[in-house]
């Protein structure tokens, strides 16, 4: 049996400071016993999906609305600072069958208690041929979605989508229907898994990446590597003068990058 690694065992967590979004308030739309992802990713610190997705189910649209109200209320009564609401947790977010309406009911509380904040969605881009997701992902603050390789080969390595459907193209096509407002997230590492290089921090890798984000024209691109321990222990960091190389050849397309 696969040990259990999974990160959140609630609907609601924090508020944690995020190194990329500040003092952030969770919502984990998967069980609080287990992982629901459509990404098996080496690299994912909530763990492999092989564990499970555990028996309490997904949670319900109007449990999250009255938990994520209970919480707003009692920070606001406490005069607590908060920055962003976001979505992450122990999978992908947006394979909860109501997430456009917990997106909504979200908006709303977020107007009534701490109209000032952002809601962010980070999201691995793989349901982005529904159009309720593409619907919901437009009405948040900051629209975050995955893009480790524009090559398929690295994708399979690296994210190992669940459905053999998925590819790189679907995901750059998909992106690239924001027009704009989606911010791309790319996990930069190095490493090997059963003999095979995995690095996605070669020349090859990012021409490709930096082509894709030519059609994307994203608001901007976040590049991070492993902060936490992963799944994968052959799996290496890339530092941060580095990534501010990688960053720099972006920077030349006039594509605004943010490094965390």
């Amino acid at each position: 049996m696969t040990m259990q690694t999974i990160l959140f065992h609630s609907t609601i967590f924090g508020p944690i400071h995020s190194r990329r979004l500040g003092t952030s308030l969770g919502v984990n739309l998967s069980p609080a016993d287990g992982k629901v992802c459509s990404f098996d990713c080496l690299y994912c610190e909530a763990g492999f999906n092989a564990q499970g997705t555990g028996k309490a189910g997904l949670p319900p649209r109007g449990e999250v609305a009255r938990l994520l109200e209970e919480k707003l209320a009692s920070m606001k009564a406490a005069g607590e600072n908060l920055d962003v609401i976001t979505f992450s947790g122990n999978g992908e977010p947006t394979m909860h069958p109501d997430f456009e309406g917990i997106i909504d009911d979200t908006i709303a509380l977020r107007d009534k208690y701490f109209p000032e904040v952002k809601i962010s969605v980070l999201s691995n881009s793989t349901r982005l041929d529904r159009e309720d997701v593409v619907r919901a992902l437009r009405k948040v603050d900051n629209n975050i979605l995955k893009l480790d390789s524009a090559l398929e080969e690295s994708v399979r390595l690296i994210d190992r989508p669940v459905s053999p459907d998925f590819t790189a193209e679907k995901a750059i096509s998909g992106i690239a229907r924001f027009q704009g407002q989606a911010i791309v997230q790319t996990m930069i590492l190095k490493g090997e898994e059963n003999g095979k290089q995995i690095g996605n921090d070669t020349p090859r890798h990012i021409d490709a990446l930096i082509e894709a984000c030519r059609r994307i024209k994203p608001r901007s691109v976040m590049l991070y590597s492993i902060d936490r321990p992963t799944p994968c222990r052959t799996l290496h960091k890339v530092e941060r003068e580095e990534l501010e190389r990688i960053a720099d050849r972006f920077r030349e397309e006039g594509i605004e990058v943010q490094v965390n």
